[in-house]
């Protein structure tokens, strides 16, 4: 499947996400966090599957997650202007979990609270993408 394709069926959901490799910062307690994407995977159901650059995919080099207002958003500086809402959103066991469902599509989202390592999900009808990425929290205006 050619990556432009791939790029249009990826979800905007896919804004961002952890490699090992990456430092990210506690999120414990914050509501405003900064995500990038640091590796990606599509996977197509007739089984082929590929790797790349965020950039590859039309997915945002940063992504801002507002947790009080249950929304994912590209940066101002971006200048896409792209949000999509958080449907479900739990903190347990040091853990942030999202999802949601736009466009056909369903997203997961994992981020460790205390590390900043995050591992999101996108599915929509025959294809899978896998994101792995690193947030830090996002400081709150004075």
């Amino acid at each position: 499947m050619p990556r432009r394709l791939m790029a249009i069926l990826a979800a905007p959901a896919l804004l961002m996400v952890g490699s090992s490799s990456v430092r990210a910062d506690d999120l414990t307690g914050a509501d405003q966090i900064l995500c990038t994407a640091v590796q990606i995977s599509v996977c197509s159901l007739d089984g082929e599957c590929e790797e790349g650059p965020p950039w590859d995919y039309n997915i945002p080099q940063f992504i801002e997650i507002d947790l009080a207002r249950k929304q994912l958003s590209t940066t101002k500086a971006s200048g896409e202007n792209r949000s999509t809402p958080i449907k479900n959103l739990l903190r347990e066991d040091g853990k942030i979990f999202l999802q949601g469902i736009e466009k056909g599509r369903a997203f997961s989202f994992l981020i460790e609270e205390s590390t900043g390592m995050a591992t999101v999900a996108v599915a929509r009808d025959g294809l899978t993408v896998s994101v792995f990425g690193s947030c830090t929290t996002i400081p709150s205006a004075k």
